[in-house]
């Protein structure tokens, strides 16, 4: 059973294995893809009525987006937008209280006006909530996003009026909480672009060896579990 007063109070979830998972199925990469949207929607539900009140899905790197086939991020993106066309259709979000905010650099890479709309009138329609909040980071790279805040600063601030606080707000992730408990599936511990290193200074992480489109309710619970029964000292 868990115990909401040991959950994480911010999630955040590295999808991993799609395209390998397609592979071992005989099927084209894309259906990895396919697979792991449309299971989404029930897992982040899922940590919300756990009582996670921040959600982040890491649903795309830049070098995912600038590096792999055309055709394969063709297929990615049209999946995305279908999600987003359901969601607005449905009023999920809206009916349980979702707010939304995608982050990253997708305006810039991808130039796709449509995409820009679906996710502009769903972040509007949502903007409010404050129960729930999801953030989907795409065309995402922390890197960047630190490098981004260095320019900032630099150009905002002397050397003895930055602390941590200023380069937190300086972040494309700045509005979100310290990262409590980090998953990453496919069977591959390892970081990728330096993902919200800010905010995962004192992470705690979990690595399972699942691809992402297996992934499901009963598996997010078992590494929650997990996460409930360590005991995080933060430095004491």
């Amino acid at each position: 059973m868990l115990s909401q007063e040991k959950l994480p109070k911010h999630l955040v979830l590295i999808p991993d294995g799609n395209r390998r998972w397609a592979k071992v199925k005989g099927l084209a990469p894309w259906e990895g893809h396919r697979r792991g949207i449309h299971i989404f929607y029930g897992l982040s539900a899922a940590a919300f009525r756990f009582g996670i009140p921040y959600v982040t899905l890491w649903a795309a790197s830049e070098d995912n987006l600038t590096k792999r086939d055309p055709v394969e991020v063709k297929f990615l993106l049209t999946f995305i937008k279908n999600y987003l066309r359901e969601e607005l259709k449905t009023k999920r979000f809206i009916k349980e209280e979702i707010s939304l905010q995608v982050l990253g650099r997708w305006g810039e890479i991808l130039k796709d006006p449509e995409l820009n709309h679906l996710i502009d009138q769903l972040a509007d329609q949502t903007k409010s909530f404050t129960k729930h909040h999801l953030t989907i980071l795409l065309a995402y790279d922390g890197k960047r996003e630190m490098l981004e805040a260095i320019k900032k600063i630099c150009s905002e601030k002397s050397p003895d009026e930055i602390n941590y606080q200023t380069v937190k707000e300086r972040l494309w992730t700045g509005g979100l909480p310290a990262v409590d408990f980090v998953v990453r599936t496919g069977g591959e511990p390892h970081w990728s672009a330096g993902l919200m290193m800010w905010l995962t200074t004192d992470s705690q992480f979990y690595f399972t060896p699942t691809f992402w489109p297996d992934f499901d309710q009963k598996e997010l619970q078992r590494a929650l579990l997990d996460y409930s029964q360590r005991e995080r000292r933060l430095g004491k």
